[in-house]
């Protein structure tokens, strides 16, 4: 069966929703089986209230680029229907979810807190557990993975999901197996020859040294003496 993450960010106008902050802008990005699946969601959304300075210093979203963007209200379903069911990959996620789950409660009818239907991942507490006592906020953690993100020069929903995306499938092993039993149930051929192309990750390659090719090759003249098949010299 194959498994449905959204990697999850929102930009707001504010840092508590229980003085009346609401969320600005949604961005996630679609992993099916660790792979990107394209199939994303973004919206602005028009607060009906006053973004705080601190706030628009972070992410550069002011009332006025807001206004002709719709109510929550108007977007809610949609963005209920595509998290729904889903694992939501989130980087500090109490932040966003104490959102959502406050944007949620003030429809009428209300729609139900996002722990009925979701499964979350925080990827904050996964690199604190990674790497206790360092920094391991996303800035930190481009670099700690060599991952370029110069264009970030401010905070956005989407570029702060696609970046995410990343960095969590760099701290949890890569994107990479290639699951060639879900690939052949997918299309139905089952020739395990078709292989569909996925969007690498920046992984850093660290190439032999000298000294140690020559070990190598040393190891392998000894395997061939025994009488061994190297396949290395193939």
């Amino acid at each position: 069966m194959a498994k449905r993450q959204i990697i999850l960010d929102t930009e707001t106008t504010g840092i508590n929703p229980r003085e009346g902050h609401r969320i600005i802008e949604i961005g996630c990005v679609e992993l099916i089986n660790r792979r990107f699946s394209g199939n994303n969601f973004h919206v602005y959304i028009n607060p009906e209230r006053e973004i705080e300075a601190e706030a628009i210093a972070v992410h550069g979203i002011t009332n006025q680029r807001l206004i002709a963007e719709p109510k929550f209200r108007e977007i809610a379903q949609s963005f209920y229907n595509y998290i729904q069911g889903a694992e939501l990959v989130i980087h500090n996620a109490a932040f966003d979810i104490g959102f959502m789950d406050h944007e949620f409660a003030r429809l009428r009818p209300a729609l139900p807190p996002v722990s009925e239907y979701c499964t979350v991942l925080d990827t904050l507490k996964l690199a604190r557990e990674l790497h206790p006592g360092q920094k391991n906020n996303l800035d930190a953690l481009c670099r700690r993975y060599d991952i370029n993100n110069s264009h970030r020069t401010l905070h956005g929903a989407l570029l702060d999901a696609e970046i995410l995306a990343d960095v969590y499938l760099l701290m949890t092993g890569g994107q990479g197996s290639l699951n060639l039993a879900a690939e052949q149930e997918q299309d139905g051929s089952g020739d395990i020859g078709h292989i569909a192309l996925i969007r690498s990750s920046k992984l850093k390659v660290i190439t032999a040294s000298a000294d140690e090719l020559q070990a190598h090759e040393s190891r392998l003249d000894i395997v061939q003496k025994k009488g061994g098949s190297c396949l290395w010299r193939n």
